[in-house]
């Protein structure tokens, strides 16, 4: 019995047929359903604006023709020089709904406004967003970064109100926002940013506000973290923030240092929005400008203009094509041949824009 017992059980695990596993893809394919008629092309305003602007706008341009993506742009010359924005500008941007921008010089002192601030208002783009973020291939000091920064954009000394305190309704719609984010993006916290322990009015009421928010929000942490204290911990551990949401001053000084750490002002796209209008630029405003000798040489890095063009084709609904860019930027800055000089090559703005188009699938 034992004899026979064995036999069956070899015959039993004896394999009878040779076969293959079929191989599991790496990736899925994401199928995405547009609406009838999501692939009408849309215009979009374009300011290419002053110093290394038409550079980093005009690679934007290429890319674009070059995905075919579906877009095409209004463009209008605006300087940080004029008195105002043309009437025919802001009128380009309310029928368009979407605005590419270049930087615009603002003088120093001497009582002239800036006319970045002064669209933001016009146009009531009361969130600016700033995503830094570590880039594949690009060596930095703190590896794990990637912080959203969101700032109120419309009141507060930064715009200009110098002596006027914020209110509880943008305060209240800020924190709206930055929680909406959050939850739509599958972010674990929010840190609010402040000074309320000496600001007692104003940022007493912008984290009042907050907290209002994170209540309707249970599923999200949500921490608060004084702006002296914050400015130590993001050069120290900037990995251990996720999303941040500011009054007007503190986000702009918080974006540039979030910046500096995860790859430089040159990477890191942004954008401004509102309830009807929004308008992407280069996240970090330090260097949005650039030198007069790297205009001359033709040397800025468009790559910050590039990430933020991405992030305005998903707000266009073109999804695969903000896609392809930027996992052709990515790959450009990865492979490290064709890199600007603040990434450490000698890159002109034309040479990176070929790379990437070159890198496009």
């Amino acid at each position: 019995m034992a004899r026979r017992s064995f036999s069956l059980l070899k015959a039993l695990t004896k394999p009878t047929t040779s076969f293959s596993l079929t191989p599991i893809p790496t990736s899925r394919s994401v199928t995405y359903m547009p609406r009838p008629g999501d692939g009408t092309p849309r215009a979009v305003t374009l300011i290419p604006g002053d110093g290394i602007g038409p550079l980093v706008t005009n690679a934007v341009e290429q890319v674009m023709q070059a995905m075919h993506a579906p877009v095409y742009f209004e463009k209008y010359e605006v300087h940080g020089d004029m008195n105002r924005i043309p009437e025919e500008v802001i009128e380009s941007i309310k029928k368009n709904k979407v605005c590419l921008k270049g930087g615009l010089r603002t003088p120093v002192g001497g009582g002239v406004s800036s006319l970045n601030v002064s669209l933001r208002k016009e146009l009531d783009l009361y969130a600016s967003l700033v995503n830094c973020f570590n880039l594949p291939g690009l060596p930095t000091r703190h590896e794990n970064v990637d912080i959203v920064v969101i700032r109120e954009n419309t009141e507060g000394e930064y715009a200009g109100l110098e002596h006027e305190v914020i209110t509880k309704f943008c305060s209240e719609r800020i924190a709206k926002y930055a929680f909406e984010y959050a939850y739509l993006n599958n972010r674990k916290t929010v840190t609010a940013v402040h000074k309320a322990n000496i600001m007692k009015l104003a940022d007493g009421l912008f984290l009042e506000s907050c907290r209002e928010v994170a209540k309707k929000y249970p599923s999200i942490k949500y921490t608060e973290i004084i702006v002296d204290n914050c400015c130590m911990q993001l050069v120290s551990k900037p990995e251990q923030f996720d999303v941040m949401v500011t009054p007007n001053l503190y986000g702009n000084l918080v974006a540039n240092t979030a910046a500096g750490i995860a790859g430089g002002t040159g990477v890191m796209p942004g954008g401004n929005v509102g309830a009807d209008y929004a308008v992407f630029e280069q996240g970090a405003s330090a260097g949005n400008v650039g030198k007069e000798k790297m205009v001359e040489l033709k040397k800025a890095n468009p790559v910050a203009l590039l990430l933020s063009s991405a992030m305005m084709l998903r707000h266009l609904q073109f999804p695969s094509f903000a896609d392809r860019l930027e996992t052709a930027v990515k790959h450009v800055i990865s492979e490290g041949k064709c890199r600007t000089k603040d990434l450490g090559g000698d890159s002109t703005t034309q040479e990176v824009v070929d790379a990437v188009i070159a890198n496009l699938d």
